[in-house]
């Protein structure tokens, strides 16, 4: 018996297991929830069962392939989960199963140049965050295969819209036997990358000032990692006038509606905070949004952190002289936490109340209905539908 009272499946060890998955077979087309096989773990390599599953961004935005060059058919989408090891690889020694863990997409080998950076990057040689990988690293082939034998692609080294899945060991992270498995789901990416982005990437203080744009589930991360660390001022930028009472009760004290202020909202900022944020989010994936985040940090030490999915070809609008006055702009993956050495001790936090998770779910749904989740987050209704499986 694992953890949570959750049966370990026997009798599958070394063999294929035929489940049900939700599969994108074109761009914009519902999710056909059916059955697909999923092959044994190979050479360094996790399957683990699925329990719990959200949607995120991301997944709209490579379900809609808003990015060309990222459409790759059928697919199983996914990356937000938490679940439990149904078996594992040869070489495989830091888990097993049983054991309760959390997919991440930006892995960590724990044995190329840059995961021995120490903090100079989150990023790994071989399973960082790769929107094109769409096969195993260890073989280049997939684990997932239609009923007829067809092969199925992965996504983001995770693929969680599926009962059980194949990651790499690298991309998994072993949590608390004790830990609630569906809030530790948005450790999968949401929460993770926002508060990150907050704690470790601006690394903000007490008494500094925050403007997050975009009140989405990312941003609402940022915003709650700013409540803990002490923000004297946090102000949220949204155009859905419903995102003020979410926002408030998570942490934001002001909050701005483009729509309803008649100058730039980056002036807005400067005369309410004297001279500009210390550090502004961006959160939308929206140009027009980046470059008002940017003009609302203070000039001499203000810096803009980049969170939002951009779509190609387009560029940053920034000349290059604008930088001289001292801001800085840089991006965050993961929120720069470093998944498999940093998330565990992130998840005993959680544990501990540091972090209020609560806020973040606000839908339920069983798995079947996963087209349904979509159309919440399309539609604005939701910060992230938690699906059963």
């Amino acid at each position: 018996m694992a953890a949570n009272g959750i049966s370990h499946v026997n009798g599958t060890l070394s063999k294929v297991i035929t489940c049900k998955a939700a599969v994108a077979y074109g761009p914009g087309q519902p999710l056909v929830v059916e059955q697909v096989q999923v092959d044994p773990p190979q050479k360094m390599e996790v399957r683990i069962k699925i329990l719990f599953t959200s949607i995120c961004h991301t997944d709209l935005s490579a379900w809609k392939g808003e990015n060309e060059a990222q459409r790759v058919y059928p697919r199983i989408l996914g990356h937000e989960a938490s679940g439990v090891v149904e078996s594992v690889g040869e070489g495989v020694t830091d888990m097993k199963a049983g054991d309760n863990v959390v997919p991440i997409f930006n892995g960590e080998c724990g044995d190329c140049v840059y995961c021995n950076s120490s903090k100079k990057t989150n990023l790994c040689g071989k399973f960082r965050v790769n929107p094109f990988k769409s096969v195993m690293a260890n073989d280049g082939k997939c684990r997932f295969r239609n009923m007829d034998g067809s092969p199925i692609y992965h996504f983001l080294n995770t693929s969680t819209f599926s009962e059980y899945t194949v990651v790499d060991s690298a991309c998994l992270v072993k949590i608390d036997p004790h830990a609630p498995l569906d809030k530790m789901t948005l450790l999968s990416c949401g929460v993770s990358t926002g508060l990150g982005a907050a704690w470790n990437t601006a690394d903000v203080q007490t008494g500094e000032t925050v403007a997050v744009f975009g009140l989405g589930a990312v941003g609402l991360a940022v915003v709650e990692g700013a409540r803990t660390r002490g923000a004297s001022k946090i102000i949220g930028v949204d155009i859905n006038p419903e995102k003020s009472i979410k926002g408030q009760a998570i942490g934001i004290t002001d909050f701005i509606n483009p729509k309803e202020i008649d100058v730039p909202v980056h002036e807005k900022i400067r005369e309410m905070t004297g001279g500009g944020v210390h550090y502004s989010f961006e959160c939308a994936g929206n140009l027009e949004v980046l470059r008002e985040a940017f003009l609302s940090t203070h000039d001499g030490w203000g810096m803009t952190i980049i969170l939002g999915i951009h779509p190609t070809p387009r560029l940053i609008p920034l000349h290059p002289m604008e930088l001289f006055d001292g801001r800085r702009i840089v991006a965050s993956v993961f929120g720069d936490f470093k998944g498999k050495s940093q998330l565990p001790f992130f998840a005993k936090q959680c544990m501990a109340g540091v972090v209020k998770l609560d806020e973040f779910i606000t839908h339920e749904l069983p798995f079947e209905k996963i087209n349904e989740g979509f159309q919440l987050l399309m539609d604005g209704k939701s910060l992230r539908c938690l699906l059963h499986l």
